[in-house]
């Protein structure tokens, strides 16, 4: 869905080298084409969920398949992700940043020519492979880039400012490009900016890597995606099948359980782990990132049925649904800022616990939705709710998520961020989506009607907003008895994240 971003702080993938100290005298300009990069990223997310209901219709992808549009990306964006930054570490930046433009764009190219559902969902999976290692290079490239402190913060704060306004522009873009062109250059259009990003690095960016031990946990990956490809299948073929005790949603679901247990077991016992356990088991930083995956769970599905609902519904248009949406971009980017300047002063539990009971009100209040509910009365208050708790949320967020984090684990911590909250939604489009086609199977029955009226069809988006305001209710009781403020690690004090970087948090 949607994705809005808040801006909060947090590390990299990589540490600058010690011996780096003389200004690169293109850094300004290396900072254009890193953000030409992060606006390709912001923008394609925030198109293609515009874009979803159209190549629904002309690939003729099922109610239960359509759900793997957005976690075929982000399954792969957020399994690959913590690789993809020690890639970008040990191969080169500045090369990886190349090869992931090149990807990103081909993968694009093939997603907007697909045939089938297939060939757009594995085009997806190639956008989120190659994007998992753009993402962690281009952080990276600021970090290694900019070695004096004031100008590392203006950098950062201009790549936030791209991907709080890149949303916003993706939602008009994708409508327009929707409603006067067609849904397929909602991917095409990453070709051309992929292009100009290729065309300014490489005489302008940098290259740099890291030295040392450059092993990679390639059995703790595996392990990991594919665990989680197999709970996402599981919650499939239970929607495609109505049922949860089917021998292929059983089998999903148990070779998931074998592979997430293994994997844990096998980062306590490996030299190079893909995530050290001691980077979870702090009670700040596992809150942080509990939080992480159950915010995402509760909020990607809900961006998914509100677009669904703009345009099936309410009759909404590409563009009209995307313009509906800038209220809550706005919203979020405001409350970021205000959260950033409170969170010394108050500390991130507070801040926290109020920005996700308030989230939790804006889902609530989403559950009484009908169809014909006004968009000023109904739908804007709750996306105003649910905008301002989640910038309350994700400021925070990124801090706590740092501490105590030895330097040498502050790119996979701050990683881990990102990474919990795509995996989060991906889990959670799974589940909601089918919670929905089960509810409007079992309301037809009941109510004998077709499943695909606007009755059903609300009825089921109503229920699966419940589950959303259950899991946003659940990230918040974490929060409070998990997060603890230590004044010492709040950014800008003295502990450790008091240099770090700040990074970008996705939402949906």
């Amino acid at each position: 869905m949607s994705e809005n971003t808040a801006v909060s702080r947090a590390g990299t993938t990589g540490s600058h080298p010690p011996d780096q100290v003389e200004h690169d005298p293109k850094r300004w300009l290396a900072l254009v084409v890193i953000a030409i990069a992060q606006l390709m990223v912001v923008l394609d997310a925030t198109i293609v969920n515009i874009a979803m209901p159209s190549a629904q219709r002309q690939l003729h992808i099922d109610d239960a398949n359509r759900q793997w549009i957005l976690t075929a990306y982000t399954l792969a964006f957020g399994g690959l992700l913590l690789l993809g930054g020690r890639i970008a570490d040990y191969v080169g930046r500045k090369k990886v940043f190349l090869i992931g433009l090149v990807g990103f764009a081909g993968a694009s190219a093939l997603g907007g020519a697909a045939q089938n559902e297939g060939m757009l969902f594995a085009a997806r999976a190639l956008q989120g492979a190659f994007g998992a290692i753009l993402a962690p290079a281009a952080l990276s490239l600021i970090t290694v880039t900019f070695t004096d402190v004031k100008d590392r913060a203006k950098a950062f704060g201009v790549f936030g400012a791209i991907s709080g306004v890149g949303a916003a522009i993706g939602l008009l873009l994708g409508g327009v490009l929707t409603q006067y062109t067609s849904w397929r250059w909602c991917l095409f259009v990453n070709i051309f900016i992929a292009v100009i990003a290729i065309v300014l690095a490489v005489p302008i960016v940098k290259e740099s890597k890291a030295e040392g031990n450059t092993r990679y946990d390639i059995p703790g990956t595996l392990m990991s995606s594919i665990g989680i490809g197999a709970l996402v299948y599981g919650f499939t073929e239970a929607a495609k099948q109505n049922s949860w005790t089917s021998t292929s949603v059983l089998v999903s679901f148990s070779i998931a359980a074998v592979l997430l247990v293994g994997f844990v077991i096998l980062e306590g016992r490996i030299a190079n782990p893909l995530l050290p356990l001691r980077v979870v088991w702090h009670r700040n930083r596992g809150g942080s990132f509990l939080t992480s995956i159950i915010l995402g769970a509760g909020m990607m599905g809900m961006f998914l049925f509100m677009t669904y609902y703009f345009q099936q519904i309410q009759h909404y248009s590409p563009l009209k649904s995307g313009v509906s949406y800038l209220p809550f971009s706005g919203a979020l980017i405001v409350t970021a800022g205000v959260a950033s300047g409170l969170l010394p002063r108050i500390g991130p539990r507070a801040i926290m616990t109020f920005g996700g009971a308030l989230a939790t009100g804006g889902m609530v209040w989403l559950t009484q939705l009908r169809a014909d509910s006004s968009y000023a009365g109904m739908i804007l208050p709750a996306f105003i709710m649910l905008a301002v708790g989640m910038g309350c949320v994700f400021v925070p967020l990124g801090n706590t998520s740092l501490t105590g984090v030895a330097n040498h684990d502050a790119g996979v911590a701050s990683a881990m961020v990102n990474t919990t909250q795509q995996v989060g939604g991906s889990l959670g489009v799974a589940l909601l989506n089918t919670v929905f086609t089960t509810t409007i199977l079992s309301y037809g029955t009941n109510h004998h009607t077709s499943p695909a009226s606007p009755l059903a069809q609300v009825h089921g988006y109503n229920v699966a907003f419940t589950i959303s305001a259950i899991l946003l209710g659940l990230s918040t009781l974490v929060t409070f008895l998990l997060i603890r403020n230590d004044p010492a690690q709040i950014v800008g004090g003295e502990g450790a994240g008091a240099e770090a970087p700040a990074a970008v948090v996705h939402v949906g």
